[in-house]
């Protein structure tokens, strides 16, 4: 089994800037040019074969997600957790808005019941993101998978950005922005309430942290509202620079996805275009969220 990735904690120590020189170079270096490269055909997502569980790995190790495509469409609606099993994420976080299997089932909602009052349940546009921005550390989101089961009639496109890419853009301008955004208390999302009272807490945390096993962590969201930032010139500079990352990186991928479509991988940055449904085949797309974070073949030469 390939070994999960596992990032020597000095790449992104600030203070050694030889070994995060090494470490960009070689990520630079595997970055894919074309999104055709990140695209694997599968046969059945239930039952990889070596070959497809290689490509998808591989894939993921070079730009953090890969799509997958199917052969043949299927309505296994468990699809997310047996392919996620195959490539190491096991641990589903279990959301309120999910089903009772884990699985999300993302689809346009009526605003009077529970996910309807949630954005990703309408037909709008989603900001820049990481998914789980808002939990707490012990729960944070590090996979997920991304199953299209019926794309919208129009709209709906995906941009994505692997988050150890804008890590590099960001400490190549300064590692100052790296540094505000590292602190503990850069970005604080405000308690959620109910009518039951404080249905979420509030959570502070850094944008870029490590993970136990030195891997890259990031948390974000592009909402002005329901967000606070740490009141400090270097905080405020880092988001405005993060802000015009995200708006004009040649880095970014775009793809809309179609019917048997999916994406798997870490949990990285991406939003959504609005989008317009067809009523006899409204949009749906599955999605899973993981505690875990998808196995790779080792850093950097595998």
């Amino acid at each position: 089994m390939d070994a999960v990735l596992s990032r020597p904690r000095s790449s992104f120590d600030l203070a050694d800037d030889a070994a995060y020189r090494h470490w960009r170079d070689a990520k630079l270096a595997r970055r894919p040019r074309r999104i055709e490269e990140l695209v694997v055909p599968v046969a059945d997502p239930g039952d990889l074969t070596s070959g497809e569980r290689a490509a998808l790995l591989r894939a993921i190790g070079r730009a953090g997600f890969a799509f997958y495509r199917l052969l043949l469409r299927t309505d296994d609606g468990a699809l997310p957790r047996r392919l996620g099993a195959q490539l190491g994420l096991h641990r589903l976080d279990a959301n309120w808005l999910a089903g009772e299997d884990g699985i999300s089932r993302i689809a346009v909602r009526a605003a009077s019941d529970g996910p309807g009052g949630f954005i990703p349940y309408t037909d709008r546009a989603i900001g820049w993101h990481t998914d789980g921005y808002y939990h707490p550390e012990q729960r944070r989101i590090r996979g997920m998978v991304l199953h299209c089961v019926r794309p919208a009639r129009s709209g709906g496109e995906n941009r994505l950005l692997d988050p150890e890419l804008a890590y590099i853009a960001l400490r190549e301008r300064s590692p100052r922005l790296v540094q505000a955004l590292m602190q503990p208390d850069a970005m604080t999302i405000p308690q959620r309430t109910d009518e039951a009272g404080i249905a979420r807490a509030a959570q502070s945390g850094p944008v870029f942290s490590l993970d136990e096993d030195g891997c890259l962590h990031m948390r974000y969201t592009a909402r002005t509202r329901s967000i606070a930032w740490k009141d400090d010139a270097a905080t405020r500079e880092a988001v405005a620079q993060l802000q015009q990352l995200l708006a004009d990186s040649p880095w970014i991928w775009r793809v809309r996805l179609q019917a048997g479509m999916g994406m798997v991988g870490h949990n990285v940055l991406h939003d959504r275009s609005a989008f317009v449904d067809d009523p006899a085949r409204p949009r749906l797309v599955l999605r899973a969220r993981f505690l875990d974070r998808a196995g790779e073949a080792p850093w950097p030469n595998g």
